[in-house]
């Protein structure tokens, strides 16, 4: 793994991310198939028509259905997905959260019962990177707990020492197992993740500790569940002095073309969420001048495309009429062209982002953005 700074505009930082599929230029999205499929119908060719350099998927998810096993039998999920570029793979951890009043955590790991079957599953550090080792995901995830804003100072802090304490244990592991005959990707590297909720003394304390690991990246977690998105942007620049400044740093779940923007603009290299592909489905489009609702009756005879500024492959070819006739009559194809657009955005947000940085001409593209984007953001 490598990773290099080509150019800094205040604190945004446009870097290069190397790994054994390939090289990914920073700041990136990551469009997550947590399946190992984008939700909405969309292929491995289709992302990379889109122009999307990591895909993200889901430990958890996996391990149950298919299991790992037969996702290493299969050559792993490049393989399995016929994905030639990254591939990260979140620990579960999240599911921690998302499933909380099912879990049982101890400090060997997590006990929880499966979403498809109610059979019960444990989860530890050591499982967890078993799970990604068979896999063979370049990056892999360590193993934490995210905590629920807002819990109480004590639970988030010996939370934060359990999450480190795993992390010793989840490097440990992945060292041994990238070392045997037969692993699926041997140069898989670990990401530690930074937790302590909106407390920052937590926060800047549990980086220091996780960063003294020499890890080959760092991430934000634990954030974009319930706190403010002012004080997400305090906790990232609490931690900024604190971070590994030669090492990518990756602000897991988020989020809103502004939230990516603020992102950046505090140095963060690596993003991810559903909220593309999600609102894709759903007929909330994103354009360079804010949100749409393509489902609403003004675009019932509207022959421009969604975004006259776009040139993605729906914009390319179909209307704002017919995109709405699709959703209108619950055709499956309005979920696949929906989601295909918001990605193509988000993946030109994030191309336009560097070359702005590389300019020295970031906070101009902020504002220029901002100016355009805001006032119709939450467009009918």
């Amino acid at each position: 793994m490598s990773f290099k700074i080509i150019n800094k505009d205040g604190h945004a930082r446009r870097g290069e991310f190397s790994c054994p599929h390939g090289t990914a230029q920073t700041p990136v999205f990551m469009n997550v198939g947590t399946q190992a499929a984008i939700k909405g119908g969309l292929s491995s060719e289709d992302l990379e028509n889109i122009g999307c350099q990591i895909e993200l998927s889901n430990t958890y998810h996996l391990h149950l259905r298919p299991g790992a096993e037969l996702v290493r039998d299969c050559g792993g999920l490049h393989k399995f997905m016929d994905w030639k570029r990254p591939i990260l793979t979140d620990s579960g951890g999240f599911q921690v959260y998302s499933l909380a009043e099912k879990k049982n955590i101890k400090e060997n790991g997590v006990t929880f019962r499966s979403y498809i079957d109610g059979r019960k599953i444990f989860m530890g550090p050591e499982e967890s990177m078993l799970v990604q080792s068979r896999l063979g995901s370049d990056i892999a995830m360590a193993f934490d707990e995210c905590v629920e804003i807002p819990s109480p100072y004590e639970y988030f802090k010996n939370s934060c020492d359990r999450t480190y304490r795993w992390l010793v244990r989840c490097k440990e592991e992945l060292a041994r197992l990238n070392s045997m005959d037969g692993a699926v990707n041997p140069g898989q590297m670990l990401f530690g993740i930074n937790q302590g909720g909106v407390f920052k003394d937590l926060r800047v304390n549990h980086m220091r500790q996780i960063a003294q690991l020499d890890l080959p990246g760092y991430a934000i977690g634990g954030l974009a569940v319930g706190e403010t998105a002012e004080e997400m942007y305090e906790i990232i620049e609490a931690l900024d002095p604190e971070m590994p400044q030669d090492k990518p740093r990756y602000l897991m779940g988020v989020g809103t073309p502004e939230n990516i923007i603020e992102g950046v603009r505090r140095g963060v290299d690596f993003f991810d969420c559903v909220m593309p592909s999600r609102n894709g489905r759903h007929g909330k489009l994103f354009t360079w001048s804010g949100v749409m609702n393509i489902k609403n009756e003004k675009y019932k005879n509207d022959m421009r495309p969604i975004d006259e500024e776009c040139d993605c492959p729906v914009c390319r070819r179909y209307s704002r009429a017919y995109l709405r006739h699709l959703f209108a009559s619950g055709e499956i194809l309005s979920m696949r062209h929906g989601a295909m657009h918001n990605l193509y955005f988000y993946n030109k947000l994030m191309e336009k982002i560097r070359a702005a940085i590389e300019e020295n001409r970031y906070e101009q593209f902020r504002a220029e953005f901002y100016d355009k984007y805001l006032p119709k953001r939450g467009e009918g």
